[in-house]
């Protein structure tokens, strides 16, 4: 390979590993600039019980899809169903969430999708999921904040695990909220203490 003659040869390499590494690591990027807009304006933990429940609710649309490439379009669907819950002022984004995990874990079950080991995983990790979000919402306060941010470690934990096998959701999206969780459960943490 020829370099140009104005651009030292290491440089070019350098360029290219560089943007080659930050290509590669585009859902940590993500993950850290969401936790960034989320948490920048955090009032405390109990808001993002939503966003648990969601986290739960994408391992669980995709099990039950038997399609682990749907888990990027889950994500903006409950994105998009937050907002809207948010601006509009209606129910809490968290019930809307878990009745819609109530769905597709019957879609699940029809599907036979509860056959698999791994289907069954995200099936009782939603109920935790689910069950932490509600006790968060109705306790609220600091012990509401603190369960919120012990979901999303756990949670992070479960990311971190399904990166590494690569099984039930696409990889890019274990590690974008992976970092997501966990970058959250601190801001969680920090504007608790506070």
């Amino acid at each position: 390979m020829t370099t140009p003659a104005h651009v030292p040869a290491a440089a070019t390499s350098t360029d290219e590993t560089l943007m080659t590494r930050l290509r590669r690591r585009w859902p940590t990027l993500a993950g850290v600039a969401l936790a960034g807009l989320v948490g920048y304006d955090l009032a405390g933990g109990a808001d993002l019980a939503p966003v648990l429940v969601a986290s739960g609710l994408i391992y669980l649309g995709a099990a039950a899809l038997g399609r682990p490439a749907a888990a990027w379009p889950l994500f903006f669907g409950t994105f998009v169903v937050m907002t809207i819950a948010n601006v509009l002022g209606g129910p809490d984004p968290t019930w809307i969430l878990i009745g819609l995990a109530v769905l597709l874990a019957g879609y699940g079950v029809v599907r036979g999708a509860g056959r698999r080991p791994d289907d069954m995983r995200q099936a009782v990790a939603m109920v935790v999921v689910g069950a932490a979000a509600i006790v968060a919402l109705v306790a609220g306060g600091t012990l509401g904040s603190y369960l919120v941010a012990a979901g999303l470690l756990a949670h992070a934990a479960w990311d971190a695990y399904h990166h590494r096998v690569n099984r039930v959701v696409v990889r890019s999206m274990a590690e974008f909220c992976m970092v997501l969780d966990t970058l959250l459960a601190v801001a969680v943490i920090v504007a608790t203490l506070r």
